[in-house]
């Protein structure tokens, strides 16, 4: 379960004094409870591993994102910054699936889902998300399925 390598891994973190790791493991714990404490409200269970991938994923782009901003801005250090919290939080997802593996998985699906049309593309991407969390970026993914659709 992804909370117990968390959790361990902030532990470690702490033992060898990595500052960064640790605080970037505990803005991830951090985002996790956010999202149980969401749930608890609606009624919802605390939230599974297939959602902390897709926590994971959003962090990642917001970290990107943010990284892209430094580096124009002229603040090398703070996206420098913003790039080793990608890292770390990367160790915590699967290996990401090649180019080429994700196009022959869209694939796959659109003939699976029996898709017509760009009209059947969130079919085809919420199979994606499903059967693949935190393996591919579904950004990428979602041009891939519009190709293969036109």
């Amino acid at each position: 379960m992804i909370r117990d390598t968390l959790a361990n891994s902030l532990k470690e973190a702490l033992k060898a004094k990595d500052i960064r790791r640790t605080s970037t493991v505990r803005l991830i714990q951090t985002a996790i409870k956010d999202r149980d404490i969401a749930n608890r409200g609606t009624g919802k269970d605390p939230v599974s591993d297939d959602e902390i991938m897709q926590i994971l994923m959003k962090m990642i782009k917001q970290r990107d994102e943010s990284a892209k901003i430094y580096a124009e801005n002229d603040r090398p250090e703070l996206a420098a910054q913003e790039r080793e919290e990608i890292v770390i939080i990367k160790s915590f997802m699967p290996e990401q699936l090649p180019e080429e593996k994700v196009r022959e998985l869209c694939a796959a699906v659109i003939s699976e889902t029996g898709a017509q049309g760009l009209r059947d593309m969130g079919k085809c991407i919420n199979t994606l998300k499903e059967r693949y969390p935190g393996q591919m970026d579904f950004g990428k993914a979602s041009g891939v399925v519009k190709d293969l659709l036109k």
